[in-house]
């Protein structure tokens, strides 16, 4: 998958940048065109002749060194890159990509990319733990940067811990699995529903729950990185959407079902991760209702079940719900998945600590037809999202849906 890709290798200034030869080198023999990038200080590990004749092209320093007056060189170069890797990846390096700095070559050139970037961290085992540090590579991550994790084993400083940079090997692998990942769903319309709704009592009051968008905004990542048309169903959130798919903002119930019946027809796969209200004020009051009495007693009615509706509707979409639960995980789930018609129901334990609402992370059981398919530890929602995303890629190479 690799051959015919246009990469920079971007090289840090770290004692590790003698491995980026071998990644370069291993690069090239996979049929990739490397443009290889160095930060000043990298080049006092490494020269940049070492990797111009490895990459066979020139290798870029000095953002002011332009040789190509018919282009600005750091603009062409990242409009034309398939994905960007840094390897070494070091904590100066990665502080100033969180930061935006754009103060040499590398750093410039990864403000104007819109390609994916892949980041191989090395460093000493307690910079790679400094909060700072960590506090970097969220912000990083948070923005779709993906990251080959460093390798446990004999540092420069002689620590025999975490902090070394991932062999060139798995380097190459991994940016292998993202361009077969990338090709996954490639031509599939997927709709997801992300958020909670807003369900209006007066013009300054309204009903609501605590759902922050993230897990539904991690899938429609996780889809678009697999090559996905992503249409993304947002109520309110806390959270930005994730860039390049399309967006599309409601508030209640009803405007949601709205816009997902709309859609429904033209998806192949529809993830239905949003917190939809189950009741919503019998009364919308067109003036701020006053303060009379001691109590106040609200008449709710209930709202029209989204993921029922498009369930008795289903044809050769793919249609999965979400299930927040907590007790009784596994026997709601399977009710849920068989009443509304579901080939997969992601249930979660909202009681659990770091599972649920608002949080960066999730813990989730994914129930098919069969039963359990698959429990997924606590992790990242990003991660959680990527699995569950490879999940209904594989169950339907292996023949799609199965509930109608």
């Amino acid at each position: 998958m690799i051959a015919g890709k246009t990469i920079i290798l971007g090289i840090t200034g770290g004692i590790a940048a003698y491995k980026g030869a071998a990644l370069c080198s291993k690069l090239v023999q996979a049929g990739a065109t490397v443009h290889v990038m160095m930060t000043k200080s990298a080049t006092e590990f490494i020269t940049p002749l070492t990797l111009q004749t490895l990459s066979r092209n020139p290798v870029h320093i000095d953002t002011f060194d332009e040789r190509n007056p018919e282009v600005v060189t750091h603009i062409h170069l990242a409009d034309h890159a398939d994905l960007i890797v840094i390897a070494p990846a070091t904590a100066n390096f990665m502080a100033k990509m969180a930061n935006g700095h754009g103060d040499d070559m590398l750093s410039t050139t990864l403000l104007a990319a819109t390609c994916p970037i892949v980041i191989a961290p090395a460093m000493n085992v307690h910079m790679y733990e400094h909060p700072a540090v960590v506090d970097n590579m969220e912000r990083l991550a948070a923005r779709g940067a993906m990251f080959v994790e460093p390798g446990t084993g004999q540092l420069a400083c002689g620590y025999v811990a975490k902090g070394r940079l991932a062999e060139p090997e798995d380097i190459v692998i991994a940016l292998e699995t993202w361009f077969t990942q990338n090709q996954k769903l490639k031509g599939k319309k997927v709709l997801i529903t992300a958020g909670g709704t807003m369900e209006r009592l007066d013009p300054v009051r309204y009903l609501t729950n605590d759902s922050s968008g993230k897990m539904g905004f991690a899938i429609a990542e996780a889809a678009q990185l697999m090559g996905a048309d992503v249409t993304l169903v947002a109520g309110r959130t806390t959270e930005q959407p994730p860039k390049g798919v399309k967006v599309i903002r409601t508030q209640s119930a009803a405007d949601m079902l709205d816009v997902v019946v709309n859609e429904f027809q033209n998806a192949d796969i529809v993830v239905k991760a949003a917190a939809v209200a189950d009741y919503r004020p019998a009364v919308v009051h067109e003036q701020k209702l006053k303060k009379t009495g001691e109590s106040l007693v609200l008449e709710l009615e209930r709202t029209t079940d989204i993921l029922a509706t498009i369930g008795e509707r289903k044809s050769h979409q793919f249609l999965v719900g979400f299930a927040a639960e907590t007790e009784y995980l596994e026997r709601h789930a399977m009710d849920k998945l068989q009443r509304k018609h579901c080939d997969l129901i992601v249930a979660n334990d909202v009681s659990q600590d770091g599972v649920g609402f608002n949080g960066d992370t999730n813990a989730v059981e994914v129930y098919g037809p069969e039963g359990l398919v698959e429990a997924l530890p606590l992790m990242s929602k990003r991660a959680t999202a990527v699995r569950l995303m490879e999940l209904i890629s594989e169950r339907i190479a292996a023949g799609g849906g199965s509930q109608s």
